[in-house]
């Protein structure tokens, strides 16, 4: 049996599907392909569940005529929009496709109504696949590094890095998940470790304010410099991850990292919170501002807050995070 999954986008929900590549693989024997876009492919390049990976830059005739040479036996679509309904269209091959729930999103959003399943969307993923015999193997989610990559990690964390630290993800695709600069810088000076700061070239500007408010010698920033791979190897090192609700924490999810993860104008109840089944519960801990009207705002997030005022990251304390940190590392709390 030949088996295309299919999901284009983005790093945190390709991470997400690596259980039910692994868990196809190892329970049917298919040979697996998986589609996606180009610059997502490092997410599961290096991925031996993956027998063969097709990506495109932006438009399916990119692949179209290699995959109906392929004649897949089956496509699971784990993504479910136009561009994959065209994809199985152009295909004909039998399909199966993820559920997304969206009637259950909207009434969160929009009318507060809650009626969204409590199943995490990797096990939403599995039911995609279920028809097939396949279940969920409990193993968690998988980030595969580039080869070499390890040998460069001497660079990327001298010491006093190497000796121990915190990772933290600074960035995110929305303003709107992504806790402010300056109570970040708070929650740096109040760790009892170095910190490591990461994120994309476009997260540099806020990585510096936080590092320019820390003490000397207190902050890495590797916003910008560090490869998705090199950012990868840096959260596997970390003792404690601190992160948006972003790509990098499913990433530390996959290396059974300890986790704080920062909620604003998204919710957990999405069903997308670290997603570590292998590890007791006390691996993650979610910080977020319950019981805002507003909140969620959106599934996703905006650039900028709709109600100007950012009650879901302003009200969270920079002391609340770091108290969870402490409890987390085993290190006590001093009261000034």
């Amino acid at each position: 049996m030949k088996i295309l999954i299919v999901r284009f986008s983005s790093i945190g929900d390709i991470v997400l599907t690596t259980p039910v590549v692994r868990c196809l693989k190892q329970q049917t024997g298919a040979t697996i392909h998986y589609l996606t876009f180009s610059r997502f492919a490092q997410v599961v390049e290096h991925n031996p569940a993956i027998d063969k990976l097709y990506t495109i830059e932006k438009d399916l005739s990119e692949v179209v005529p290699q995959l109906r040479r392929e004649r897949y036996n089956l496509v699971v679509d784990l993504h479910n929009n136009l561009r994959t309904l065209l994809l199985k269209m152009r295909l004909r091959r039998r399909s199966i496709g993820f559920r997304k729930l969206n009637v259950q999103k909207y009434l969160l959003v929009r009318l507060g109504i809650d009626r969204l399943p409590p199943v995490h969307i990797v096990d939403r993923y599995l039911e995609t696949v279920q028809s097939l015999g396949v279940t969920n193997d409990g193993l968690g989610l998988e980030y595969h590094l580039a080869p070499a990559v390890p040998e460069s990690i001497g660079k990327l964390l001298p010491a006093p890095w190497s000796d121990g630290f915190v990772a933290i993800v600074t960035g995110g695709r929305y303003a709107t998940k992504i806790y402010p600069a300056d109570l970040l810088a708070e929650v740096v000076r109040q760790l009892p470790l170095p910190v490591v700061l990461l994120g994309g070239p476009e997260d540099q500007q806020r990585a510096q304010e936080v590092t320019n408010a820390a003490p000397e010698q207190k902050v890495l920033n590797g916003c910008g410099s560090c490869s998705l791979h090199e950012s990868a190897m840096v959260v596997s090192k970390a003792k404690l991850v601190i992160t948006n609700d972003t790509g990098l924490m499913h990433i530390a999810a996959a290396f059974g990292k300890k986790i704080i993860s920062v909620w604003g104008n998204t919710v957990p109840q999405f069903g997308m919170y670290p997603y570590m089944p292998h590890k007791p519960s006390h691996y993650s801990k979610i910080v977020e501002v319950k019981g805002l009207p507003c909140r969620p705002c959106s599934k996703i997030g905006y650039q900028q807050c709709p109600e100007k005022h950012f009650s879901c990251m302003h009200e969270i304390k920079p002391n609340t995070i770091t108290e969870t940190a402490l409890q987390m590392l085993g290190h006590k709390h001093e009261h000034p």
